[in-house]
């Protein structure tokens, strides 16, 4: 008896799973792309592959959470409490500027603020979580397996490419930061699982941020511990 070869969409989806031409192609894509301000693209193309590979939802940490307020006000006040610390004592003793000039434009400049929310909460929260959490522990926990050395070895791989993907727009300061936040965020994702609160997190963080950028009172809360 003959066995009919499986569908095209079929065919299609398994080869978006593996790590064949085109499974390695849908990865560089997705790297590669950016999110941009107008739209997260590399997240969205996420969401895409998600969908044509048939890949389940959970696997990129799009689960539900048992209480979405609790996340919520867990994430918020972490991420703001974080990036406080990592601008008043952490970046500090690593040598960096108190004044991130690549975004020092957005420094009261009212025009600019929509816009720049609108990136710290789409961009970073939505997108970068979405591709250097969901997606990059997906396909590499596929390659490495789930022991805690292979988890271990995702956080610190991801939390390397996602300070490296700073390095064009930030310099230094911004790959060791980003470095530093992605280690965090990535540890919170592997013992967790979930990825709502994570961009939680990490939409505060940049948030404050910003706050701190468009009130001008960078340089003070970089000298608030060290002089």
């Amino acid at each position: 008896m003959q066995v009919a070869p499986p569908p095209p969409a079929d065919r299609v989806a398994a080869r978006l799973r593996g790590f064949g031409p085109l499974g390695i192609l849908a990865i560089l894509a997705i790297l590669l792309v950016g999110n941009y301000p107008v739209a997260p693209l590399s997240g969205i193309l996420v969401l895409v592959w998600v969908r044509w590979s048939r890949t389940p939802w959970r696997e990129i940490g799009y689960v539900r959470p048992q209480s979405w307020i609790r996340d919520l006000a867990v994430g918020l006040a972490f991420g703001v409490a974080f990036k406080l610390l990592m601008k008043a004592i952490v970046m500090p003793l690593f040598g960096a500027p108190p004044i991130n000039q690549a975004y020092h434009y957005l420094t009261g400049n009212r025009a600019a603020l929509p816009g720049a929310v609108y990136l710290m909460i789409v961009g970073g929260g939505f997108g970068e979580e979405t591709v250097f959490r969901g997606y990059l522990f997906e396909r590499l926990g596929k390659l490495f397996g789930g022991s805690v050395g292979a988890k271990t070895a995702i956080v610190l791989l991801s939390a390397g490419l996602f300070g490296v993907h700073h390095y064009r727009e930030q310099g230094l300061a911004g790959v060791e930061q980003a470095s530093i936040t992605g280690l965090m965020f990535g540890t919170i994702f592997a013992v967790t699982g979930r990825l709502w609160m994570v961009m939680a997190v990490h939409a505060a963080f940049d948030l404050t941020a910003l706050a701190i950028i468009y009130w001008n009172v960078e340089s003070a809360v970089a000298h608030l511990i060290f002089k």
